[in-house]
């Protein structure tokens, strides 16, 4: 996992023809087998954490025009959509250098850049790491992933002026906070453009009208504003606006045996429409 070639794969379109960029950087399922032993839960259990098949939803983006880029490696193993050191120092056996960020409150609910806990609140180690650990993750998969985000990032800037950066995540029907019914969420989609600074606010407006158009409830910013990737490059006032969305997982998937569901092409079809409102949104923005 440290070459990187493994650490994310791009889907480039044959011509680039919108300002956009589409990412999916928790869907990986490639678990390197010395993580898996080193883990206290099975394999069904480490995948608690993994967006599933996000990346799959997304999968209409270079054919609309728009590159996707998406991580290889699974989130329990390093997330790249923290800070590159929030890290937990009671992870580890060794002393952790002082750039590390050792308080937030990701490292303080166990999901740093490098996890203590699957989604679901179980540990994910029998013992501690060492340092050397977290430092390769992060040198072979977290840093190659984001080079090549800002690449993409860069590359559409110039071309068209401007960049809409497309965050694509999913989130549990259950203990997510949010309005529940029965137990299980009643949002469908929560778009996070950090209260309104990292995007134009008719980009999240747009996008907004289309879900509750397919049918959708969509809520803004609660409880997901959106993560270290959307407040690092969204950035207006420099041409670079990026929004992060959440998919409530039971709309396509069962989240007991990890399956696709029979509304999941549905849904496909759907996100390539989002894909493509939010190209138009980003060239006119461009054109302006």
């Amino acid at each position: 996992m440290a070459a990187e070639t493994a650490a994310y794969d791009i889907a480039d379109p044959d011509q680039q023809r919108i300002a956009l960029v589409v990412a999916a950087p928790h869907s990986g399922n490639l678990y390197p087998p010395d993580f898996v032993a080193a883990s206290r839960l099975d394999p069904v259990s480490l995948r608690r954490s993994e967006d599933c098949f996000v990346d799959e939803l997304l999968s209409g983006a270079p054919g609309a025009g728009a590159p996707l880029i998406r991580a290889l490696f699974p989130r329990a193993y390093v997330d790249v959509n923290r800070e590159p050191f929030e890290l937990d120092p009671r992870m580890f056996e060794d002393s952790l250098p002082a750039y590390v960020t050792t308080r937030s409150p990701r490292v303080s609910a166990g999901l740093g850049t490098i996890a203590r806990i699957v989604a679901n609140g179980q540990e994910i180690y029998t013992g501690k790491l060492r340092f050397a650990e977290a430092l390769n993750r992060i040198n072979g998969c977290y840093r190659p992933y984001h080079r090549a985000l800002d690449a993409l990032v860069r590359r559409t800037r110039e071309r068209f002026g401007i960049c809409v950066l497309l965050d694509a995540h999913s989130m549990p029907s259950a203990g997510t906070g949010i309005d529940w019914e029965g137990g299980r969420s009643r949002i469908d989609i929560v778009l996070g453009d950090c209260h309104g600074t990292s995007c134009a606010p008719e980009l999240t407006a747009e996008l907004e009208s289309l879900f509750v158009a397919f049918g959708y409830t969509v809520a803004r910013n609660e409880p997901y504003p959106g993560g270290f990737t959307t407040r690092h490059h969204g950035r207006p006032s420099d041409g670079v606006h990026a929004l992060q969305i959440e998919v409530n997982r039971s709309l396509y998937m069962n989240e007991a045996t990890l399956e696709r569901n029979e509304h999941f092409p549905v849904l496909a079809r759907q996100m390539t429409a989002i894909v493509e409102a939010a190209g138009r949104l980003a060239n006119r923005l461009g054109a302006s």
